[in-house]
């Protein structure tokens, strides 16, 4: 079977669990804020740009199934604008997530200890627009502790718009641009962090829900750190703004009823949900927004750490009127 190279592409993100998540007890999850997919564009045959998608989630269950989820809407360019035409004209804002499965057989890789590393080759499916593509691949993965492995691309992957049935959006995207070309073929790279749930341990929380020492640290967060932060959702929102984007903006969010704002569109969820966005609900909703409020049209998976939503909530105050 002839695999396209979009597929080879993004089933490397599979392999990671393969080697140093095999025949372990607990489940493994998948570090966003350590992870990374960037890919490159060169316009007008001179310039290069570097871009990368910054909403990536996954875990791999105890059995060995995989599934890796890639935020389309959370690309990021490093230009607002340009953000929101690859969501809408390239991507499509009806196809916002890209999806890995796969089944891992464990075989000899049970026994790699800390600090190993080795090529492992993997099987399994994308989903993408509708379409499940079958996929294989290698990946050079290392086991860093009992708890943590990554995996990296040895060289760079070499991507054909072609491949992944974009030529239509790139097109679009060179004639608001005004560009006279843009590279139909795009160099990624990827760096996949997995850490391992300690599930019996008394130390470990459910990721998604909010203590109370967090909410109750609100006003001690970090609007600095904060904004930076919220570069993970800038592809969707702003926040010091009344400008809708692919979300709505969040100007003056604290205090407001969710899903009341005029002139934009909510999910029937958010709209009738009841909210008043405030440090608490603000935190839970930041965490897991599927989970806190299902139903609603939000993509992007989530803040995993405590510190970054604090700190998103404490840049959301600092912009308000």
């Amino acid at each position: 079977m002839i695999m396209t190279r979009t597929a080879r592409l993004l089933a490397l993100t599979t392999a990671l669990v393969a080697a140093p998540l095999a025949a372990q007890a607990d489940s493994w999850t998948l570090s966003g804020d350590d992870s990374r997919i960037s890919f490159g564009s060169v316009k007008k045959d001179t310039v290069g740009e570097i871009h990368r998608f910054n909403g990536l989630s996954g875990t791999v269950s105890k059995d060995g199934k995989v599934s890796i989820k890639i935020d389309l809407t959370s690309v990021d360019t490093a230009i607002d604008i340009r953000n929101e035409r690859m969501v809408e004209h390239v991507f499509g804002k009806e196809n916002p997530t890209a999806t890995l499965s796969a089944q891992l057989d464990a075989g000899a890789l049970e026994k790699m200890k800390p600090g190993e590393t080795r090529s492992v080759d993997v099987e399994g499916s994308l989903s993408l627009a509708g379409k499940d593509v079958p996929i294989e691949a290698a990946m050079f993965v290392a086991r860093l502790s009992d708890k943590r492995a990554m995996v990296t691309t040895d060289e760079m992957i070499m991507l054909s718009m072609a491949d992944l049935g974009l030529d239509g959006g790139i097109d679009k995207l060179m004639e608001l641009a005004k560009l006279p070309g843009i590279t139909r073929v795009s160099p990624v790279t990827l760096r996949l962090v997995f850490d391992r749930s300690a599930s019996d341990s008394a130390s470990m929380m459910k990721k998604d829900e909010p203590k109370a020492t967090m909410v109750a640290a609100v006003s001690g967060g970090d609007a600095t750190k904060g904004k930076k932060v919220f570069r993970k959702c800038k592809a969707c929102h702003v926040a010091d703004q009344e400008k809708n984007k692919v979300g709505p903006h969040l100007m003056n969010i604290i205090g407001r009823t969710a899903g009341g704002l005029d002139g934009y569109k909510y999910s029937k969820a958010l709209a009738d949900s009841d909210l008043t966005w405030n440090a608490e609900t603000l935190a839970g909703y930041l965490a897991n927004p599927k989970k806190y409020l299902p139903g609603n049209k939000m993509s992007f998976g989530g803040l995993r750490k405590e510190d970054q939503i604090t700190d998103v909530i404490a840049y959301l105050e600092s912009v308000a009127k």
